[in-house]
């Protein structure tokens, strides 16, 4: 029997409201909504020279490097020009590095992008004394993550997944390694799974007085090859697959397959010897991070077992290869991603951002031998960031108080005690200088643009570097009306805002659209600004609304890791819960309510669309995992430990085996070239519906990745959700 699930064909046309050429009016009016457009002004991208009382800023037309001082914003010089620049001539540059003592600065141009985060690029070293500018590399055109030695005479980089010195007193070239091949071995970068869910791209370590370069080598021959196809397109068309696609082949793991097998290595600079490293602990699976410590003998390493539930940093010794365990920690869930991505190093210790007996994240400092040496956050709330210690001994951090939707920063210290050096509410974040006598500090909240301000130490405003006014005044009448609210949910109470027309009518009964993410650690309730896509639905007649359900975080531990081996079950009964307190509001047409996600946010939506006694009329989800199986091993395996130790899990998990409770209106959309979630996952969830007799909606974006952004594409995915809500909801728009 044909389910009455899904009512629209898989054939209806992008548009409900066209204008007369056929473009959706929704597209088109978006697009203001969608960055670039929506994106309010920065500073400059700038780099803190080492003095911490100037920054280097890369001119618009990438010409030169100009240095500016910190606190009058006055330029003091240019330290490379393309003009004047000697052996090598290039007509603009796309990035830059300082030396250690910026004395020379790597440029590069001509970036391809591997991954999210990583790219190749043509690399130059300039030396500012004879202003030579030279290659990095003398037989390797394309190479990626250089790095500088500390004394400034030597750089490390990858090219083919081997790794090179060079050194720039000689200009020789020292191969480290020589048994990088594609697809089997990688050499100080990192592999697809290290990238996206520990987010790094290099690997490379340099001794404190240059003795030693430490690296890690991936092994990732027996992980298992992925494949999708590459089409010619429209945005940045590959015409060579005009006729006959592409395909796009790469090593990604899914749960419980074989990971890259990581080994870690030092090399000698002087005797030009490798030696292999080895790890007292043979659960270990990853090696998230490695850094040098103050010493030559400080070799940093931190571990984690597959589970991701032990966390322990090795002090190693690189040319004795002798190591000793220096901290520990053990958690009943998983192991947050922020303390090991996060530690800092400092002369006399380090700072780890790790849960408390308090039950909330806190910073604690360790000396090199693992002794505590401070607490330096306490109290009912998480800290977020950590930005470093000053000469004085004060620390510097950010915190999700008074309230979680709000972040504010601190200072603390033995003379002063804990201080606040930023507004109270809103969203603050800093970005310190080497010394920490500076900041630019960054402000926003739900009714005011970013502003930015130079400050001092202290968080008292030196000078305003970008107040937004001119910004503020032309999108004033583009934003609707957003309000915070709390909404009672299975013991709980849920944060949420909801978004309202600039002309409410408090006697009107409008369709809602629950918008969420929901993933573990995530947080989408914020005292901050967003001038987005919901402003545009709000002043259109659908109200949005956002709650922060359990597994989100800037609420404790608890409240986030409950969700621990069962995703989708508690987020689906908060969710539930918040379309069921959003349908009893005078404002809200309980009849058309629809949830809506994007990744996780997506794999929500369909998890709660299935959910018995839902309150939903539509779904729509983006680029949504449909089996947790079908994801990398890293990011399933840490909620949700591994399928052959969590079968029950993963099928609970999985809206892939809950299709048949899908009875609503569905809308997917997806991007053919998406290398994290793949939409591999929607083809199964589609083709499950199919084979059940069901039928559903499916826009596609061939060769768009997982943030479907480029050639205007994000503005088509909202136009198409306005107008299938629209057309589904049978919504008058205000155009």
């Amino acid at each position: 029997m044909i389910k009455p699930a899904v009512l629209y064909s898989i054939l209806l046309t992008l548009a409900t409201y066209t204008t007369a050429s056929g473009a959706s009016t929704a597209v088109r009016d978006l697009k203001q909504y969608i960055a670039p457009e929506s994106t309010p002004d920065a500073p400059y991208n700038f780099t803190y020279m080492p003095d911490g009382q100037s920054y280097a800023i890369l001119s618009d037309d990438g010409h030169t490097i100009d240095v500016y001082d910190v606190k009058t914003g006055k330029k003091i010089n240019t330290v490379f020009d393309v003009a004047n620049a000697r052996t090598t001539r290039l007509s603009s540059i796309e990035g830059f590095m300082l030396s250690p003592d910026a004395s020379k600065i790597i440029v590069w141009t001509d970036v391809e992008y591997i991954y999210r985060r990583s790219f190749t690029a043509r690399y130059y070293v300039y030396e500012q004394r004879t202003r030579e500018l030279k290659p990095i590399s003398t037989t390797h055109e394309r190479t990626r993550i250089p790095v500088f030695s500390p004394d400034n005479r030597m750089i490390a980089f990858v090219a083919d997944n081997n790794i090179y010195v060079a050194k720039l007193d000689y200009g020789s070239q020292v191969p480290v390694t020589t048994d990088g091949v594609k697809d089997k071995i990688i050499n100080g970068a990192v592999d697809w799974t290290y990238e996206e869910e520990f987010t790094m791209t290099s690997t490379l370590a340099w001794a404190p007085d240059n003795s030693t370069l430490c690296y890690l080598k991936f092994n990732e021959a027996e992980v298992p090859l992925y494949s999708f196809p590459l089409y010619q397109g429209t945005c940045a068309p590959r015409d060579e697959y005009t006729y006959y696609p592409g395909v796009f082949t790469y090593k990604y793991p899914v749960a419980g397959e074989k990971n890259s097998v990581v080994s870690l290595h030092s090399y000698d600079i002087d005797t030009r010897k490798t030696k292999d490293i080895s790890l007292p602990d043979h659960n270990i699976e990853y090696i998230p991070r490695i850094n040098y410590g103050p010493s030559a003998q400080q070799l940093m390493v931190s571990t984690l077992n597959r589970d991701q539930n032990h966390f322990e940093i090795y002090s190693v010794n690189p040319k004795a290869t002798t190591s000793r365990s220096v901290y520990s920690l053990d958690s009943k869930a998983w192991i947050l991603p922020e303390t090991y991505e996060n530690i800092t190093y400092l002369n006399d210790g380090f700072v780890i951002i790790a849960p408390d007996n308090t039950g909330y994240v806190g910073l604690k400092k360790y000396s090199y031998a693992g002794a505590l040496m401070t607490t330096i956050s306490s109290g009912n709330y998480d800290v977020t960031a950590y930005y470093g210690q000053d000469a004085t001994g004060n620390h510097y951090y950010q915190a999700a108080a008074p309230s979680p939707m709000d972040r504010t920063v601190y200072r603390t210290g033995a003379k002063n005690g804990v201080q606040r050096i930023s507004a109270e509410t809103g969203t603050t974040s800093m970005r310190f200088s080497p010394d920490k006598r500076y900041a630019v500090s960054s402000y926003s909240d739900i009714d005011t643009p970013p502003v930015y301000n130079l400050v001092n130490g202290t968080g008292q405003r030196v000078r305003t570097l970008v107040d937004n006014v001119t910004y503020a005044s032309t999108h004033k009448s583009l934003m609707a009306k957003t309000e915070f609210i709390k909404i009672a949910a299975n013991g709980q109470e849920l944060n949420a805002f909801v978004v309202k027309p600039r002309d409410f009518d408090p006697s009107h009964r409008y369709p809602v659209l629950m918008y969420q993410y929901s993933g573990p650690g995530s947080q989408s309730v914020l005292n901050r600004w967003s001038a987005n896509w919901m402003n545009y639905f709000a002043n259109n007649g659908i109200i949005v609304v956002c709650a922060d359900g359990r597994g989100t975080a800037g609420r404790g531990m608890d409240f986030m890791q409950v969700v621990y081996k069962n995703l989708g079950y508690y987020e689906t009964l908060d969710q539930i819960a918040a379309a069921r307190w959003v349908a009893g509001q005078p404002w809200a047409d309980a009849k058309k309510i629809a949830i809506f996600g994007w990744s996780y946010g997506g794999y929500e939506a369909l998890m709660a669309g299935s959910a018995e006694n839902n309150p939903y009329a539509a779904v729509v989800a983006v680029a949504p995992v449909t089996d947790w199986r079908y994801y990398d091993t890293v990011y399933a395996e840490r909620y949700m430990l591994t399928p052959q130790q969590n079968d029950d899990g993963y099928n609970q998990s999985a809206p892939i085996k809950h299709t048949e409770g899908m009875t609503l209106p569905l809308l997917i959309m997806h991007g053919t070239a998406d290398d994290n979630v793949h939409i591999l996952n929607t083809y199964q969830y589609v083709s499950t519906l199919q084979s059940q007799g069901s039928l559903c909606d499916m826009l596609v974006f061939p060769n768009m990745n997982h943030s479907i952004n480029h050639c205007g594409s994000q503005a088509v995915v909202y136009g198409k959700l306005f107008d299938w809500l629209s057309k589904t909801f049978k919504v008058t728009t205000n155009k």
